[in-house]
């Protein structure tokens, strides 16, 4: 019975050994995200450099876009050149973002928010219900709500009744 438990374990981690050594692709998120929906960000502190054209947020930032939340200590909002127009989001710190029923945490995520993607970066862990993925990196495409993940993929999955 325990032989059979190793075996089955066994089978099954063989396409995530082979998919760790050049990436994982998993779903990210209930719902696609319309990334042209409006942006609320919401902190203690607000620094505006109009020279530069970037805001800085600081002190429990939340940022919410449609169905997508992300927490940080800080995010720099970098505006593009057409006025008022948000390009990208740097959040730092220590970053959460959640979409749906999943969440993923990291040390930095960097939002384009033109390009609809979200990398994050540093100690990635991505909870889905009750499994969990690590990785040094991981990309989200918030149009198709997928996610590709980098760098030591590791898979916890949980199996049932145990």
């Amino acid at each position: 019975m325990i032989q059979r438990f190793f075996m089955a374990l066994l089978v099954a981690g063989m396409p995530l050994v082979a998919q760790a050594q050049q990436g994982t692709s998993v779903k990210f998120g209930s719902l696609q995200q319309d990334t042209s929906a409006p942006v609320e960000v919401t902190a203690d502190s607000l620094s505006v450099n109009q020279a530069d054209g970037t805001a800085l947020y600081t002190g429990n930032v939340v940022i919410v876009q449609g169905d997508m939340r992300l927490a940080a200590p800080r995010v720099l909002v970098v505006y593009s050149e057409a006025q008022g127009r948000i390009d990208r989001l740097e959040a730092t710190g220590g970053v959460t973002l959640v979409s749906g029923e999943e969440a993923a945490e990291a040390e930095r995520a960097d939002y384009d928010i033109e390009g609809g993607n979200v990398t994050m970066t540093g100690n990635v862990l991505l909870t889905q219900g009750p499994n969990a993925l690590t990785s040094e990196r991981m990309v989200v495409n918030l149009d198709t709500g997928s996610a590709q993940m980098t760098g030591r993929v590791r898979t916890v999955l949980q199996q049932g009744n145990q």
